[in-house]
């Protein structure tokens, strides 16, 4: 989720994930199958960052 909610910002152009082994990486290739979020989970993500980026 963190790495699609990331990935959402156009000024992002790519995202260093740190793995250390093959399957961390097919969990986050994994991962961003599912890169869209609803009005409500954008607003609730957002309140909980406010002010700290």
């Amino acid at each position: 989720m963190a790495l699609a909610w990331v990935l959402r910002n156009d000024n992002v152009t790519s995202v260093l994930i740190g793995a250390s082994k093959p399957s961390q990486i097919e969990d986050a290739v994994g991962m961003l199958a599912n890169r869209r979020f609803s009005a409500a989970e954008c607003a609730e993500i957002d309140a909980i960052l406010e002010g700290r980026f």
